[in-house]
């Protein structure tokens, strides 16, 4: 199933009964990914450092015998605050000897001895991007991920680090991690705290051309294309929001899905491929949500919503004043 389910506020804003019973409906309907950080989620958090995320997951694996082997776990490193209250200026970082500590701290919250994806949760531009990449490849040699993955990373870093690993003959990313919906954000803006949250046309360029997998979180905007009580933020306010918003309407109306679900079958039909995760925490959002990446969208449903542009075009070619005309 083309679905992670996001385990950002298990251990805080979602309380452990409530938790194990998502990841069982989750499993039961046949996930299998489940991510997760080791910084989730300080800001609900009174210690203010995180943690409290993969706690939940090593219990819940250790209450379900033999559940190891049919999920997958993804975590990241290199965003938890070393001073509470003083992020994202203080913070793990990137560098070789922490890298490691962080990834060994995971493992021993989530009770395993090898996650199945590891993630470069931030930028560290303290760090060469090749010393970023000796020290993925060497987690993955040393057994303690089978996958890597950057999350939130400049594409061009992407490519320096990949290229970097390939060079050396070890084992390069693979996985890309960032804000992406079928809305996208006027262009500048800093997605989720980070500069490079949201993914851009360069990030897809660069999936389709080397066969990266995308992971997308914040799918549904926290809510906002269903809940009247939620807004779309301030970031996606332009006329490109307007017009695919409307298309939106038509699609969802016409299929009988709500507009979220659109948009998730949208993304996990995607080319390249997205991997949408559902950061819910109630059992209707989740069987909603599985039903919605089951959903092939018709193909006319489909070219209708890619033929809306995301962004007001910078230049009205029909409206540019012929020069030479005078």
């Amino acid at each position: 199933m083309n679905l992670a389910l996001g385990a950002m506020r298990f251990g805080t804003g979602v309380d452990e009964r409530t938790a194990f019973d998502l990841l069982d409906r989750f499993v039961d309907a046949g996930g299998t990914w489940i991510d997760t950080a080791d910084c989730y989620a300080f800001w609900d958090s009174d210690t203010g450092h995180g943690g409290q995320s993969e706690e939940v997951l090593g219990r819940w694996l250790t209450a379900r015998p033999g559940m190891r082997d049919r999920v997958r776990i993804s975590t990241k490193f290199g965003a938890e605050p070393v001073v509470a209250g003083r992020w994202p200026a203080s913070r793990t970082g990137l560098g070789s000897a922490e890298v490691r500590a962080q990834l060994e701290s995971s493992l021993r919250r989530l009770g395993t001895d090898h996650v199945d994806l590891a993630w470069a949760h931030m930028e560290d531009r303290t760090v060469p991007i090749e010393d970023v990449a000796d020290t993925l490849s060497a987690l993955h040699d040393d057994g303690l991920t089978a996958r890597l993955g950057m999350s939130n990373h400049a594409a061009w870093r992407v490519a320096a680090a990949r290229a970097r690993a390939l060079g050396q003959g070890h084992e390069a990313v693979s996985s890309l991690q960032y804000s992406y919906s079928y809305l996208h954000p006027r262009p500048g803006m800093p997605g989720a705290g980070h500069r490079f949250g949201f993914l851009t046309d360069e990030h897809l360029d660069l999936a389709a051309t080397e066969g990266l997998e995308i992971w997308a979180y914040t799918p549904l905007l926290g809510g906002a294309y269903d809940n009247p009580a939620k807004e779309v933020s301030e970031e996606f306010e332009h006329p490109g929001t307007t017009r695919r918003l409307a298309v939106l309407d038509e699609v969802s109306a016409g299929l009988g899905l709500t507009r979220g679900q659109v948009v998730l079958a949208w993304l996990a039909g995607h080319t390249p491929a997205v991997r949408p995760i559902l950061g819910g925490s109630k059992p209707d959002q989740l069987e909603a949500a599985v039903a919605a990446v089951r959903t092939v969208l018709p193909d006319d449903a489909r070219a209708r919503l890619d033929a809306v542009e995301p962004l007001t075009p910078s230049v009205d070619v029909d409206r540019v004043p012929d020069t030479d005309a005078a």
